[in-house]
């Protein structure tokens, strides 16, 4: 849970030393963890890291000055980082250095991070180690607090991010399965027919941050002015990712309360927004093309829409294998691909079902695994449950995979 922190000046010059002496920390126990070698044995572990610390402590009066417990935390998450890395390489990646623009902050774990009370309405405050109280706008009860973290952004605002697990959204049990198709068309599309964007900037706002990134880049490096319009270009990005951030907390609570089963695409975005930029030897094609590509499929925001709903609604989201579901017809099952006549056109060339592109593939993916798996193996499996009447109309006559289909019905019904 974010929450916006408001220090005074006398309390924002002591975070930013808290941030530092942290950044400090981290990248001096990642240099030691880089010198590691087969001949040199071991890099020093948490336990000498620490007392390390303590020596350091006592011959730099900065690191004095600071908390004890911000700097020993900073250790802490670096000897985690290590774990998780070691633990699970293929999620988790090594850790990296951390500069003073993208990693300003630090964090606070143990009985100090639940010390904070509510004060009114709106407002309320939280004791912070060396700064004392410092208020922060109440919108939520954080619950039960066990650490939270303090960070300052690019555009110069400070949050306080609590730790805490979310309660999940209450299951509506009517026995609704919607599927939800993502695109960049349309960010989201639902399979009753709705169709959701994400806004991004104003062309005022896009005129602009073009102004601002030709300004910095005939700025001087490490002046007070190219300071200035880093931070302007930051609240503009942020406009963006807040109407991002917005649409999707909008859009996951309504479809946690309105259904009680949610399918949504299994995407690999890391897959997809891959550089094709190749190597000298081989060098991409269409690399500019592509790289538009992937700017455009990370601000829709994929992601964390499924984060969110999986944390609004657990165990009640699945994700569905998406190959073949723009080309399957949501009403009779055949997949192929003269089915896909535009990018919102469907026309089914079995049974002449038209829809719109993105909202075939939701009702595709809302018909549960098993659906749309290859153009082959579709036909296949209708082969024998499929017919057409005298009228030309599909009707359905057997199953498919893990959806059961109800005689003389065109609509399949989930069987779970």
């Amino acid at each position: 849970m974010k929450f916006r922190l408001e220090p005074t000046p006398e309390q924002e010059q002591i975070l930013r030393e808290h941030c530092g002496q942290a950044r400090l920390i981290w990248n001096l126990g990642l240099n030691q963890k880089n010198c590691y070698h087969p001949y040199i044995g071991p890099t020093p572990d948490f336990v000498e890291m620490s007392s390390q610390l303590t020596q350091l402590r006592k011959e730099i009066d900065w690191l004095k000055d600071g908390s004890q417990t911000v700097q020993q935390q900073a250790l802490r998450d670096l000897d985690q980082a290590f774990r998780n890395w070691w633990k699970n390489p293929g999620h988790f990646c090594r850790p990296t250095w951390r500069s003073r623009d993208r990693h300003e902050g630090f964090r606070i774990v143990g009985p100090q991070a639940s010390r904070f009370e509510r004060l009114s309405r709106k407002r309320a405050r939280v004791f912070i180690p060396k700064v004392g109280w410092v208020d922060w706008r109440w919108s939520r009860d954080p619950g039960d607090v066990k650490s939270y973290r303090v960070k300052r952004d690019a555009a110069g605002r400070w949050w306080i991010a609590f730790a805490a697990k979310p309660e999940p959204k209450p299951n509506s049990e009517n026995g609704k399965t919607v599927g939800v198709d993502c695109g960049i068309a349309h960010s989201f599309v639902t399979s009753e027919a709705e169709m959701i964007g994400v806004p991004g900037l104003t062309p005022g706002e896009q005129k602009r941050l073009l102004t601002l990134q030709r300004k910095l880049g005939r700025q001087e490096l490490g002046s007070n002015r190219r300071e200035r319009t880093k931070r302007e270009i930051a609240r503009i990005v942020s406009r963006r990712v807040n109407r991002k951030k917005d649409v999707i907390e909008k859009l996951t609570t309504q479809l946690a309360t309105s259904y009680e089963w949610i399918h949504i695409e299994d995407l690999k975005i890391r897959n997809m927004t891959r550089s094709a930029k190749g190597t000298l030897e081989e060098p991409g094609k269409n690399v500019a093309q592509k790289r538009g590509l992937n700017r455009s499929i990370l601000e829709q925001g994929w992601g964390l829409f499924a984060q969110r709903l999986e944390d609004k609604a657990p165990g009640r989201v699945k994700r569905i294998n998406p190959a073949y579901s723009s080309q399957c017809c949501s009403q009779c099952g055949r997949a192929a691909k003269e089915n896909r006549k535009s990018q919102a056109g469907f026309l089914c060339v079995a049974c002449g079902y038209r829809d719109n592109a993105d909202v075939n593939a939701a009702k595709v993916l809302s018909q549960g695994p098993g659906w749309a798996t290859s153009p082959n193996g579709v036909e296949a499996n209708l082969a024998a449950g499929h017919a057409v009447s005298a009228r030309g109309e599909s009707v359905v006559l057997g199953s498919v995979g893990s959806v059961g289909l109800d005689p003389g019905k065109r609509e399949p019904q989930l069987t779970c």
